[in-house]
């Protein structure tokens, strides 16, 4: 199992409308690629983390779960639309995967 990590930077003064922007995208585009609430969670910096990022946890069983969402991803138009949207909350050049392998659950 794995965790895939995709980590943004608000701006300043966006980081709730950013938020809602990731929520809304979950329910209306992330769970078309199976994305699926028990499987995703949004965090926050809080506490020696910079305030301002972002970051949506995805669990998949394997690399190529992963991809395959990936690849579902590139082809759906509200993905596209929602992405330019986005675009104004948060810093540019910020967007960025980290994934972890999962030792013990």
């Amino acid at each position: 199992m794995f965790i895939a990590r995709w980590q943004v930077e608000a701006r300043f003064g966006y980081k709730q409308s950013a938020i809602d922007s990731m929520k809304k995208w979950l329910a209306e585009v992330g769970s078309q690629i199976g994305w699926k609430p028990d499987k995703v969670r949004l965090i926050t910096g809080s506490i020696g983390a910079n305030e301002s990022t972002i970051e949506t946890e995805i669990k998949v069983k394997s690399l190529k779960d992963l991809e395959d969402a990936w690849a579902k991803l590139a082809k759906l138009k509200d993905h596209k639309k929602w992405g330019k949207e986005f675009e104004k909350y948060i810093v540019s050049g910020t967007a960025r995967w980290t994934i972890y392998r999962v030792v013990n659950d």
